[in-house]
This record gives structure tokens, C-alpha cells and sequence, in this order.
């Protein structure tokens, strides 16, 4: 069993931005945790890693990865988990997580989090990189569903099955982000409500919100996309008080990582998620 001490309350948190630094050290109420991208900090020295540094000394961390290709069909990068490891040891996050995707290969990275079809073999292959990443780093790890906007033809597993299945092979928590829930839903025509009934909802150490794009497909069909780069959507609100209904409180975090608001604006989004919580621990 891999180390869960530390754990994030259950309050409301925000995707640490370097622009909101002094006034996240003022004033960060509502916020009770951050979470930073995990590449963004893989450095030697200087400036991020000294604010991260003093954040941490603040607010518990939640360290988000984007690069590991944990569904990638080579071996991880050693490299880049030895950085990570690296970053993990000296900050002693309260959290680390991935997403279930791709974005690796051959020698080639691509700068998206790419689908994969859920299948044996490729849920044998997910398993084996988490067990790395968690043999790395000696704690549990936290996996993301991901949007999607395709589904494969070969799949023979369920999202929600798939994800349940990896908990129970290899000891991994999950990240339920319910924006990507409801973008995946739109898209591919199933009820969010239902996935969120389907989830192994007792493995969930975060919650994550963010903002979507609406377009439309080829075929005239709305087409959601997972920008992070707007407010929360008001069904993803509805959802998210669906889920913590069925879950109780937990760790919920605001995204927001392109066309960045300032402060006031991203405090603002944190304030709804404490009402959520609120509403849900009352």
C-alpha cells in the first residue's frame, strides 16, 4: 500500500496561476488548497519554485501532471519521471495526478491529451505505467477521466467499468473532473447523471470544474470543447451538485488555464465551489 497520509481538505481550491501570486498570499479566502502543473516546476531554481516554495508552506498542493502519457503504447519517459519524483520529494504534495491519455510517440510529444480505446489491452498497459509511477514517487496517484469527442468502434469496456477496474488492479485513486463528464456527455450522447451514478465514486480524492466551448460538428450536432479558458458552465454546476449529493464533500477545484481573469474573477468561482460544499456538508 502506497502512502496516502496526506490528503487535500475538503474545501475549495484553484489552478495556481505566477500573475495571482501576491493576492492568493493576501487574500486567498475563499481558497483552502492549490494545485500547480507539474512540468511548470521541474526546473533547477529561481522564481516559480521559489513561490511555490512559499505556497506550500500555506496551502496544501495538489500536483497535477500533463506529460506522462500514461496511456502512451511505450514505456514512460525515465527521465521525466525521475524529474517528477524529484519535484514530489522536496514539495511532499498533498496530491499527485494524471490523466487517462496519451501524448507520446516514438520520440515525439504531442502538446494534447489524446483518447484511447477501452480495451484489455490497453487497460493492462495503463495499470502497468500506474504501478511505475506509484513504485517512483511511493505514494498513490490520482488518474482523470478525460472529454472526449470521439468513441472507438473496439472498446469492449465502459468508461466508468474501465476506471474501476484500474482501481481495483492497481491501488490508484481517481480525479473525477465533472466538466469533462458533461463536455463528454454532449458529445458522444449519454446522460452525465448516469455516468456519475456509474463511477466509483468512494475512490475519488478530487473533484475538478472548468470551463467549455460550445461549437458544432460537421453533421450540425453541438460539439463541447475543453478549453479551460471561461467561468464554469451553469449545467456543470448542476452536475457538480449532483455528484457531491452522492459523494459528500470533497476537494473541488476551479481550472481556469487560458485567457486567465484576474483575481477577483477566479476568487469569485471558488466562492460558488465553497457554496457547493456548504450547501452539501449542511
Amino acid at each position: 500500500m502506497f502512502d496516502q497520509s496526506q490528503t487535500l481538505p475538503p474545501l475549495p481550491g484553484v489552478g495556481y496561476k505566477p500573475q495571482h501570486y501576491a493576492q492568493i498570499m493576501d487574500q486567498a479566502a475563499p481558497v483552502g488548497w492549490l494545485e500547480v502543473h507539474a512540468e511548470n516546476y521541474m526546473g533547477d531554481g529561481g522564481r516559480p519554485l521559489a513561490q511555490l516554495r512559499a505556497l506550500s508552506e500555506r496551502f496544501p498542493i495538489s500536483v497535477h501532471g500533463v506529460g506522462l502519457s500514461i496511456g502512451g503504447a511505450r514505456r514512460l519517459d525515465p527521465d521525466h519521471l525521475a524529474r517528477l519524483k524529484h519535484l514530489v520529494g522536496w514539495l511532499n504534495p498533498a496530491s499527485f495526478s494524471e490523466h487517462l491519455a496519451w501524448s507520446t510517440h516514438d520520440s515525439h510529444f504531442y502538446n494534447d491529451l489524446l483518447p484511447l480505446p477501452y480495451t484489455d489491452v490497453t487497460l493492462a498497459r495503463v495499470c502497468d505505467h500506474i504501478d511505475e509511477v506509484q513504485e517512483a514517487l511511493g505514494r498513490q496517484m490520482l488518474l482523470e477521466n478525460p472529454s472526449s469527442y470521439l468513441a472507438f468502434a473496439e472498446s469492449s469496456w465502459e468508461e466508468p467499468a474501465f476506471l474501476r477496474e484500474i482501481v481495483r488492479r492497481t491501488g490508484c485513486g481517481l480525479l473525477l473532473d465533472v466538466n469533462n463528464v458533461f463536455v463528454s456527455a454532449v458529445n458522444l450522447g449519454f446522460s452525465p447523471q448516469g455516468y456519475i451514478d456509474a463511477f466509483d465514486l468512494e475512490a475519488v480524492g478530487e473533484v475538478h470544474l472548468g470551463g467549455h466551448d460550445e461549437d458544432e460538428a460537421d453533421h450540425g450536432a453541438p460539439l463541447l470543447i475543453d478549453s479551460h479558458g471561461r467561468a464554469v458552465a451553469d449545467p456543470v454546476w448542476t452536475l457538480l451538485d449532483y455528484t457531491l449529493d452522492r459523494c459528500g464533500p470533497k476537494p473541488v477545484l476551479v481550472e481556469w488555464d487560458t485567457d486567465v481573469p484576474d483575481w477577483p474573477v477566479l476568487r469569485d468561482e471558488a466562492r460558488r465551489a465553497e457554496a457547493a460544499l456548504a450547501r452539501v456538508m449542511a
